[in-house]
């Protein structure tokens, strides 16, 4: 039997992390003296995996510079965590449509640029430990959009591209979910707006969060 499979990206689709997201990339750019990116500039990169964001933030850095602002970054975020001054509030209505995604029969995923213990930390802290029976990260994989995080997920979960769905906010999980040749659903509630969703590949996308749920099971 083939699972239906229901797959979240974290930042801005599952939860709002920009104002912690700016802040530690302010910081680790004036680290190495560098003039920080513009904050709009910084959200259009959430979803990449980190040294790709850098990279794209900085296009005049070599590989050197690059890798020691994205150590910063990380340093920074990290100390950050330890301090508690983590907010990564969730979107309102995600609790109940995950569990009405459960309750008509999808199995959940998620699927983020974000590393292992930052994904940890979001589901600790918010309770969410237990729902999610997959969970990819950049840690074990290539940057969005390479279809590899959608294809281990599909691995692990039992499920194949036509009973899958990726739910994202960023036109890298559009296309990520095209390259894996699965469904592409956007939501207009994080860092990029509809018309790039579209662009890059979303069938749908949708208002709310409360409408999910009828969406996925059309």
């Amino acid at each position: 039997m083939t699972n239906k499979l229901a797959l979240f990206d974290c930042d801005g689709t599952m939860v709002d992390s920009q104002a912690n997201i700016c802040a530690s990339m302010d910081q680790a750019f004036q680290k190495h003296g560098l003039v920080p990116p513009d904050h709009h500039l910084v959200r259009r990169i959430v979803g990449l995996s980190l040294m790709e964001a850098v990279a794209q933030l900085f296009p005049e850095g070599d590989k050197k510079i690059v890798a020691a602002v994205t150590q910063s970054y990380k340093d920074g975020f990290s100390e950050l965590r330890r301090a508690g001054g983590l907010h990564e509030p969730l979107y309102d209505g995600l609790i109940q449509t995950l569990e009405e995604l459960d309750a008509s029969g999808w199995v959940l995923g998620v699927a983020t640029g974000k590393s292992d213990r930052g994904l940890s930390h979001v589901l600790e802290t918010h309770g969410l430990s237990n729902r999610f029976v997959t969970l990819q990260t950049a840690d074990r994989h290539p940057s969005k959009p390479h279809p590899a995080m959608v294809e281990l997920a599909m691995a692990e979960a039992g499920a194949a591209p036509e009973t899958t769905a990726m739910i994202g906010d960023t036109s890298f999980d559009m296309a990520m979910a095209v390259n894996a040749r699965v469904r592409a659903v956007g939501v207009d509630w994080g860092y990029h707006d509809e018309n790039e969703l579209i662009e890059a590949g979303a069938e749908i996308v949708a208002a709310n969060m409360a409408d999910l749920n009828g969406i996925l099971n059309q």
